[in-house]
């Protein structure tokens, strides 16, 4: 099992590192200073399962959580402040360890692990997480900060180079994402209407005369000639 530990104290990270190095079934320990580079630990490292601490700077655990691509590691919240336990359990957390824990809840927590994990490679899934959730949030990085972006929010998507675009009401951010990745982490509630373009199905108002797709408000979103039959299809059935 690989770890991945998310705490913006050393010494809570050097702590818990020191328990599960006992443990025989991890193969891997990973540490992340915060959410930023929680979320690109995820992505170069793919841990198994995260230990994520929920109050840090700029990107909070339960953001983090929010935000995590599909398939998704198994998250375990570890924090001081107990207030957060209904919308970590909301966020899918298996455990919530309150801090400080001992050595016997730290074993509790790996237990529910690997129940998890055992219960998912018997049914031959290829890996742990929370399966078939949509992403409710993107974390985009910009100059200065890190913007939280409610997947809610966003009306269409369009491919700019290394980037997608994420139009919304407030705004379009780019985020460094191919379209297809992003795609396969939202679900169905978009829908490929161009090589490079999606569109939030719910939206979509018509298919004007120049073989566009209008939305509720009156934005032109393009549709390309191979993608025409499926979209009309869906939004017959939606």
């Amino acid at each position: 099992m690989r770890i991945l530990i998310v705490d913006d104290e050393r010494p809570a990270r050097d702590k818990l590192r020191r328990m599960l190095a006992h443990e025989s079934d991890i193969t891997a320990i990973e540490e992340a200073r915060d959410g930023v580079e929680a979320l690109e630990k995820v992505e170069t490292f793919a841990p198994d399962a995260i230990f994520l601490d929920v109050q840090m700077p700029e990107v909070s655990g339960l953001e983090v959580a929010a935000s995590l691509p599909h398939p998704a590691p198994l998250v375990v919240f570890a924090t001081a402040f107990d207030e957060y336990a209904v919308p970590a359990f909301d966020a899918n957390a298996i455990d919530y360890l309150l801090k400080p824990f001992d050595a016997a809840r730290l074993q509790r927590a790996m237990q529910r692990l690997r129940e998890r994990v055992a219960s998912r490679a018997a049914q031959g899934e290829n890996a742990p997480g929370a399966v078939g959730l949509p992403l409710r949030q993107l974390l985009v990085n910009e100059r200065g900060g890190t913007r939280v972006v409610p997947v809610a929010d966003i009306q269409w998507l369009e491919t700019a180079d290394n980037y997608v675009v994420l139009h919304t009401a407030q705004g379009a951010p780019l985020l460094r994402q191919t379209l297809t990745d992003l795609l396969d982490s939202l679900g169905s509630q978009f829908v490929r209407c161009h090589r490079r373009a999606a569109v939030r199905l719910a939206l979509v108002d018509k298919v004007d005369l120049q073989g566009q797709l209008v939305l509720r408000n009156g934005t032109l979103v393009p549709l390309g000639r191979n993608f025409k039959a499926a979209i009309l299809d869906a939004l017959a059935h939606r």
